[in-house]
């Protein structure tokens, strides 16, 4: 038994296992691309450790990919041989109960275990980034705060996972609308610990919610230290540049960062297809050509369609889909939402129901242009979209297409009406695509009227 780096006792028998498995936590805290190779070290070293096989699997759980959850119950019968093997704490077993409850389709079940044991060691930074982590897939910013406030007195200036607590902080009170707050912890955060690619994203949030894409770069340049370590998360910071540059309307560069940063390496994760299919999208809303590039994400997610991990990952397959891809494949993954949502039973297929349904409904009457319709489901899925998980700028894609979707129709009253819904949340702040559609709404009024919408 030893003290691992934040002073927590843990079932290692080794140096080299302790040495991995620091290494392991606080690479997970900075989304390092290290992470695994950590992780493969502590298990090499110390195969019977319980709670390394338990992280293991919740690790394989975040990626959201069907075919890894049954990596991820191998990783559970490793856990319990191991627990069997050695006697572990409650601790450990609790991190062990996590994995069960969440392959039993409770990732809620999940964050519970993980906020029992900060309930008892609120110290432990690698429960606290867990239970934020799957929080944040479930949508729940809320919960995401509260779970780092509860524990925010524990971290003291010694603590080793103070600076990346910090940028946890950071990126709730952002996700709960408090701005000047957010941007005060996300840059405390990266004075604490200069690689929380988590905090610096935090902050550029903030610029984005309250319209302030020059003061992002300005935020973002000369800071690409903080993120040329990370994991596929170094990608969405890039999305995040590349989101400032298309409110400035620097569309060339918008273009290069796509080609040279974000989808430079074709990879098949959820998160890069949803930073390149959503940055697509919002280009094409503008009225931009983007070429060929739709062709590979939906090459990709045709592989996809039968997934149903997550609502979040399935859509943005779809707007891959629905850009580039088959009518076949499209149409296999309309059903298959549409045959969950109909399941009713656990936290996923509930997700497929609302906001699932309906969202992807309005995502393929958008890509047909049957706007009426598309604006109909898409403002139903409104209601629920934070459901999805995700961040605010992420399920922003949705609100444009939406809102879109409504000035195409006709419905200049109801969009004028999401526009203003959509600034109050903005902080009041008017970035460039409020600005823009409150100009077509103009001209519009100033032509034949507005429509009034159908009964629904």
């Amino acid at each position: 038994m030893k003290d691992d780096v934040f002073g927590l006792p843990v079932t290692l028998a080794t140096v080299e296992g302790l040495s991995a498995w620091n290494a392991t936590q606080l690479g997970f805290l900075a989304h390092a691309a290290s992470t695994p190779g950590d992780l493969a070290k502590v298990l090499e070293a110390e195969p019977h450790f319980a709670l390394g096989h338990a992280v293991k699997g919740m690790f394989f759980l975040l990626l959201a990919r069907a075919e890894l959850t049954a990596t991820a119950r191998e990783a559970l019968a490793e856990a319990r041989k191991g627990a069997a093997a050695v006697s572990v704490s409650e601790r450990e077993r609790l991190y062990i109960t996590a994995l069960e409850r969440w392959l039993d389709s409770s990732p809620s079940g999940a964050v519970d275990a993980m906020e029992t044991v900060l309930a008892a060691t609120p110290e432990d930074a690698l429960a606290m980034k867990l239970s934020h982590a799957i929080r944040f897939t479930l949508g729940d910013a809320s919960g995401m705060r509260a779970s780092v406030e509860r524990v925010l007195p524990a971290y003291g200036a010694d603590h080793a996972a103070r600076g990346y607590l910090l940028g946890c902080h950071a990126f709730t009170l952002e996700e709960t609308g408090a701005y000047e707050q957010a941007e005060i912890a996300g840059r405390q955060a990266l004075w604490t610990a200069p690689n929380d690619a988590w905090g610096l994203h935090a902050v550029a949030h903030v610029y984005d919610m309250t319209g302030r894409s020059q003061s992002g770069l300005k935020w973002l340049e000369g800071r690409e230290a903080a993120w040329a370590h990370c994991n596929n998360f170094r990608y969405h910071v890039w999305w995040h540049k590349a989101l400032m540059h298309l409110d400035q309307g620097d569309i060339d560069q918008v273009l290069a960062l796509y080609d040279e940063q974000i989808r430079a390496d074709k990879t098949d994760d959820y998160r890069d297809i949803s930073n390149g299919a959503s940055l697509l999208m919002r280009l094409e809303l503008e009225g931009v050509d983007v070429g060929d590039r739709w062709e590979e994400m939906a090459e990709i997610s045709a592989k996809r369609t039968q997934d149903g991990c997550l609502i979040f990952a399935d859509l943005h397959y779809l707007m891959a889909l629905m850009r580039g891809g088959e009518a076949g494949d499209s149409a296999a993954m309309l059903a298959r939402i549409a045959r969950d949502a109909k399941l009713g039973e656990g936290e996923i297929a509930a997700r497929m129901s609302a906001p699932g349904f309906d969202a992807a409904a309005g995502l393929a009457a958008f890509s047909e242009a049957r706007f009426e319709v598309a604006f109909a489901h898409m403002e139903r899925a409104r209601d629920t979209l934070q459901l999805a998980g995700g961040s605010h700028a992420q399920r922003d894609v949705f609100e444009r297409i939406t809102i879109d979707a409504g000035l195409r129709a006709g419905y200049i009253d109801a969009v004028e009406r999401l526009l203003c819904q959509r600034q109050i949340r903005r902080a009041g702040s008017e970035d460039a695509y409020t600005a823009s559609r409150r100009d077509l709404i103009a001209a519009a009024r100033g032509g034949s009227g507005a429509r009034t919408m159908p009964a629904q």
